[in-house]
């Protein structure tokens, strides 16, 4: 089962489902395309964009357990 963390990096979780793209946008991360992504992890990408980084977290967990 993937388990996503706050040390996931963004594009490594959108690489394993593209489905995860809405979550994210949902929770305020519409730069999912921009060069950071790909290496900032979940924690730092929140930190900058103040988003609950435990809530994002749950909800991909969330949708990774209905895989």
């Amino acid at each position: 089962m993937v388990r996503v963390t706050k040390d996931s990096i963004i594009m490594d979780v959108l690489m394993m489902d593209k489905g995860t793209a809405p979550i994210f946008i949902k929770h305020g991360m519409h730069c999912l395309g921009c060069p950071s992504a790909s290496g900032e992890s979940i924690e730092e990408a929140c930190a900058v964009h103040g988003i609950d980084t435990d809530k994002l977290i749950d909800d991909l967990n969330a949708f990774f357990e209905t895989r």
